[in-house]
């Protein structure tokens, strides 16, 4: 016989009868219930529970009030179930409202199987049970690696286990910090190539005389230092998938090679004159528009189509505010439960999640991590609810926008009838004036990397 001690519910059903049995039997389980068939009076209960492990509702009570409060009550409890108790078939069910399929985690045909609810809560593994269907398949797919309810998200990543059946190359773009390793993780995860390794390497953060060789290995000898010879990331992902994070910050001359492997599927190590074969799916990760990359002269267009073959775009979480409560939460039980925090876990207050709402993120689903993560560990001993002035001070200051130039500002004055690539050149010229030859904080100013300032100096004539 399941136990369900400690587990708190709330059904919601017009069929008083079937309200009772499903109360006794929740209750012979050792659960507390709360029963109730007025949509208002659960709307008061979801808005003042402290705790709720599950909510079971009848199809012919779920209003848009019903939606909102269980939205709500999931902000602070992202890990709250919520079902759908019908007497069909799901597959009979309309599910277009899309409120609804956002915040429904699946549905429960009568007669409600106990064996099957304890199951589901204590193993978190939604649709297994054979009373009970997961509304959303791509949400519940993706649940170990990505945490999402946001239509948008859903959109970005609709055709991800196609694209993870697929051995072709993927590019994946999307703000720095909105996942894009994650992503790529899971593709592999889900692939064929799962037994296989996963070898990330960032593009941007290895020197460019270094590049070549962690990428393709070099042979002993091939130069002072080389005292034997070393495989490179494309070997060491042999039958397995390598992540080329940062691909727009490739050199030019790599970028060549790396087009040759893609093609011939062999390589030769740096000093090495016999091929080597390898079995490699590339993911690659971009958070520049590798178009205007194109059109610049510092990505190769061919290059570009080789990769660009299957895409994912991933938008930044300021597009995607209904995942922030879920994410928040998750850091925060991630931390605590790091640090061995007794349960139950302190919550987020719903002035909390307004202001995580509403800040900007411009680091994205990483910024988020890491103020949760800084929140709990600094949270006072004792706290239950988290509140604004537990989360304020760590969070980033939001700075205003920058107003635009007025008379007087220093500028640079561009005649009519220049050459886009002469204009470049003048700012590029000017800017370092301005910074007294400072690289980091001219590319800043021109929006644009230190490498790529580096490669446009490089290729330039001043």
């Amino acid at each position: 016989m399941p136990d369900l001690s400690g587990l708190v519910f709330l059904v919601l059903d017009t069929d008083t009868a079937s309200l009772n049995s499903i109360g006794r039997l929740l209750r012979s389980r050792h659960a507390r219930v709360h029963l109730t068939n007025d949509v208002s009076r659960a709307v008061e209960l979801l808005s003042s529970a402290r705790h709720l492990d599950a909510i079971l509702a009848s199809i012919d009570l779920i209003d848009e009030r019903l939606i909102e409060a269980v939205s709500e009550l999931k902000g602070r409890y992202p890990r709250a179930g919520f079902y759908v108790l019908t007497e069909e078939d799901y597959r009979s069910v309309d599910t277009s409202h899309e409120p609804a399929r956002l915040i429904v985690d699946g549905y429960i045909k009568k007669p409600v199987d106990a064996e099957c609810i304890a199951e589901l809560i204590h193993s978190g593994r939604r649709g297994e049970c054979t009373s009970l269907t997961v509304v959303d398949p791509l949400v519940e797919k993706f649940k170990p690696y990505i945490l999402f309810r946001s239509p948008v998200m859903r959109r970005s990543l609709a055709h991800l286990p196609q694209i993870a059946r697929s051995d072709e190359t993927v590019l994946i773009t999307g703000e720095t910090g909105t996942g894009k390793e994650i992503v790529a993780r899971a593709i592999h995860v889900m692939s064929r190539r799962a037994a296989g390794p996963f070898v990330p390497i960032n593009c941007g953060a290895i020197p460019e005389g270094l590049i070549e060789g962690e990428l393709f290995g070099h042979e002993k000898g091939a130069f002072t230092g080389a005292t034997k010879t070393r495989r490179g990331r494309f070997e060491a992902a042999d039958h397995g998938t390598l992540f080329l994070d940062e691909i727009g910050e490739m050199p030019l001359n790599l970028q060549v090679r790396l087009l040759r492997v893609l093609e011939d599927r062999r390589l030769y190590r740096v000093g090495g004159e016999i091929p080597v074969s390898v079995d490699v799916r590339v993911i690659a990760a971009s958070n520049v528009d590798l178009n205007k990359a194109v059109e610049d002269r510092l990505f190769r267009r061919d290059l570009y189509y080789r990769l660009n073959i299957l895409r994912i775009h991933l938008p930044p979480l300021r597009e995607r505010r209904e995942d922030i409560s879920l994410l928040a939460v998750h850091f925060l039980e991630r931390t605590f439960s790091e640090m061995r925090w007794p349960r139950p876990f302190p919550t987020l207050s719903p002035e909390s999640i307004r202001l995580l709402e509403s800040h900007p993120w411009r680091g994205n689903v990483r910024e988020l991590r890491n103020v949760m993560t800084r929140v709990a560990v600094l949270l006072p001993k004792g706290t239950e609810v988290i509140q604004p002035s537990h989360i304020l001070p760590h969070l980033e200051p939001v700075e205003a926008e920058a107003p635009l130039p007025h008379k007087g500002s220093e500028g640079v004055f561009i005649p009519l009838g220049t050459s886009l690539r002469e204009v470049e050149e003048i700012l590029i010229k000017e800017t370092l004036r301005h910074t007294n030859g400072n690289k980091s904080k001219a590319s800043s100013m021109l929006g644009i990397s230190t490498r790529t300032l580096r490669r446009k100096l490089k290729n330039r004539t001043f």
